[in-house]
């Protein structure tokens, strides 16, 4: 049986994580869950408090519609830093057993990581009956663990294909629909002294586990139920088939290398060195904030739905997204769980979020909104992209199971794609690596892997 400290140890590596889903807002403090240290004002001081760390945009404005409609209890929030700035605060609360909120905003993919500590508290039956039905089934899924629920879901990132429609259209292509396509434009495209058709960056592994999901794969089992075992199958052939392909663009000169996220990519996007970015919906406003679309040269961007691995079976993935979690060290779990379930879900903050933070909503009265559905994207030039790509494949995704040392998993993923692209290993070979690096990794930890 692991002892406590063990979990512990498999857990802290998450504390380096950098987010792709979300900016950084403003605030400041230590917070922890003393309730005299808000960012925010108090207007109703009589009702109890309950501590919140988060670090969306318009989390002031949120917090305010929050206090000012409820009569029950109040939001104090602090803004303690961006994903890792966070994860280290908190993790420093779990190990000294004071000091974290009772509330806290989390990724998806690191619920497992804080859930295997119990630092946070299933919700499941503190209100998630009243509320299951404003989520659809891939986003209660995604902040389970087991058959607990630890998080109440907020955005998502669905994925799609982000292209340049000049470019398309002077080498006469068309969006494809399976991933046989992408590499036979590509091709085109290629043959024609026209740019990089897209980019397999080493350190968004995400995006790679991700398309591993849509072609079937399940790199993880995990049931907090039996919390010594886990399953790690990240060298089946649905996984190795993804990296093999993506070895093979490689190989051939279709795609770049870079790593996403740094100014040398986003200067190659800029001056059109990629006809493809292959993203989620959070992707336009990033890219709008790192000046993509704008300029002499800024090119005609729109939208299509991913590519498929098989176009009769067609699979949603998603990348990125956060959810408000109840902390251990809560004074009142019932109460927090109904500050979790309840800020975020007013119509004003909703629809604050998508537009004007660029926050793809995952509750359904947002989500399947006419007004979201309908919205014509400024960076798309218009297009109706909610309604033709993200909406659908919001609705359709049915969820992933993260691993407790998710952290480890992508660093250990991040080192086989750089080997891929620097061209040490296949595809193949880099699964088989990866298998054997993270299933020591977890045995290390005292996990039995299955």
């Amino acid at each position: 049986m692991k002892t406590k400290p063990v979990l512990a140890a498999s857990a802290v590596l998450v504390l380096a994580a950098a987010l792709a889903s979300c900016s950084a807002g403003g605030g400041g403090g230590n917070g922890g869950n003393d309730a005299t240290n808000c960012t925010n004002t108090i207007p109703k001081s009589d009702l109890p408090v309950v501590t919140m760390w988060a670090w969306y945009p318009n989390m002031e404005l949120v917090v305010d519609n929050f206090n000012e409609q409820n009569d029950e209890v109040q939001v104090c929030w602090t803004n303690v830093g961006q994903g890792g700035d966070e994860y280290d605060k908190f993790q420093t609360a779990i190990t000294a057993g004071t000091g974290a909120p009772d509330v806290i905003m989390v990724e998806a993919d690191r619920i497992p990581t804080f859930q295997i500590q119990e630092a946070l508290v299933d919700i499941s039956d503190m209100g998630y009956e009243d509320v299951k039905d404003h989520y659809s089934e891939g986003a209660w899924k995604d902040v389970s663990v087991g058959d607990g629920v630890y998080g109440a879901p907020v955005d998502g990132g669905p994925m799609g294909m982000i292209y340049r429609a000049d470019v398309f259209e002077e080498y006469d292509i068309t969006p494809p629909t399976t991933w046989a396509e992408y590499e036979e434009a590509a091709q085109k495209v290629k043959d024609a002294g026209g740019p990089l058709f897209g980019d397999l960056g080493a350190n968004v592994p995400a995006v790679m586990m991700a398309l591993q999901y849509q072609n079937g794969a399940q790199p993880f089992t995990y049931d907090p139920a039996s919390p010594e075992t886990i399953g790690i199958d990240l060298a089946d052939d649905a996984s190795k088939e993804v990296l093999d392909y993506w070895a093979g663009l490689v190989e051939k000169g279709l795609v770049g290398t870079q790593d996403q996220f740094t100014p040398e990519y986003i200067s190659g996007v800029i001056g059109g060195d990629y006809a493809t970015y292959i993203s989620a919906a959070w992707a336009p406003g990033y890219l709008t904030g790192a000046g993509v679309g704008e300029g002499e040269d800024a090119g005609v961007w729109a939208v299509a739905p991913l590519p498929q691995w098989d176009a009769d079976n067609p699979v949603s993935v998603n990348w990125g997204g956060s959810a408000f979690s109840v902390t251990s060290q809560a004074s009142d779990p019932e109460l927090a769980a109904k500050v979790a379930f309840g800020v975020y879900a007013d119509d004003e903050s909703l629809l604050d979020g998508w537009q004007n933070q660029v926050i793809f909503p995952l509750n359904l009265k947002a989500l399947n909104s006419p007004e979201f559905v309908d919205y014509e994207v400024p960076f798309f030039n218009g297009q109706q992209a909610n309604k033709e790509v993200y909406v659908p494949a919001a609705n359709a995704y049915t969820g992933m199971t993260y691993t407790p040392f998710g952290q480890y998993y992508y660093d250990a993923f991040t080192e086989q794609l750089a080997a891929i692209n620097e061209g040490s290993v296949s595809g193949s070979e880099a699964a088989d690596r990866l298998q054997e690096d993270v299933v020591a990794y977890a045995e290390e930890q005292g996990f039995t892997v299955e």
